[in-house]
């Protein structure tokens, strides 16, 4: 019988601790979730293009050789071009065996040389210097552009101005939903964002590329998307 009114003891104590939780809940407001997006079209004003050479040889040692004898030529048309050095980045470097796969006795492949690569990723401050570049790369030795691609040196005014647009867009649509439910909206609860800031896109890939190419090489840089994604809530009065 004492255990029995312990244990009815201990239950009154819970619910004396539950009750005051489930009235606060029961007063939670009444909120209404809306996202928008905004988006911003700009010109690029800057570019990166990834070339390379790509040689072989007999022996590996002799696919560097000749590899680091292009890539020394490559970085010094580079350099004559007006490119600085922190816009030289090296971007892949690999040494490959190559085999002959055409055995027709049917055993193991056989080694019949080495590929070396070597490429480097560089930014270009201005778009009308691309085309000339492009082609200096070229005639330099490069046989491999690996992929050209446009960006936005401050993209921070149209980010804003996509911001704008995604939290207008997010409003309207709540008004729209208040509206048809029969509500009023009240103030903001809580705003978060979720960037869509659309990153340099590469337009152009090709692989050893002649040394006769054109010049210059036409280029067109377009458009960039710069977007914003807002998610927003709102309380109902």
């Amino acid at each position: 019988m004492q255990r029995l009114s312990f244990a009815a003891a201990a239950l009154a104590g819970l619910m004396a601790v539950i009750s005051p939780a489930l009235a606060d809940g029961s007063k939670m407001p009444r909120t209404i979730s809306l996202s928008g997006h905004g988006e911003v079209k700009s010109a690029p004003d800057m570019a990166s293009v990834t070339s390379g050479v790509v040689t072989q040889g007999a022996t590996a040692g002799e696919a560097l050789s000749a590899n680091t004898k292009a890539m020394t030529a490559l970085f010094e048309a580079l350099k004559q071009s007006g490119i600085a050095e922190k816009d030289i980045q090296t971007s892949n470097f690999s040494v490959q065996p190559r085999y002959d796969y055409n055995n027709n006795g049917g055993g193991a492949p056989k080694l019949v040389g080495y590929d070396v690569s070597n490429n480097v990723t560089v930014t270009v401050r201005k778009i009308a210097d691309l085309g000339g570049l492009l082609d200096t790369l070229v005639k330099a030795g490069s046989n491999q552009i690996n992929g050209v691609g446009f960006d936005v040196s401050q993209p921070e005014a149209s980010m804003d101005e996509a911001r704008r647009r995604a939290t207008a867009d997010a409003a309207r649509k709540a008004k729209v939903y208040a509206q048809a439910a029969g509500v009023e909206l009240g103030s903001i609860l809580s705003i978060s964002e979720g960037a869509g800031y659309q990153p340099p896109i590469a337009v152009m890939r090709g692989a050893m590329m002649k040394a006769d190419a054109a010049s210059p090489v036409p280029m067109a840089a377009g458009e960039q998307t710069l977007s914003v994604d807002v998610s927003i809530t709102w309380e109902i009065k």
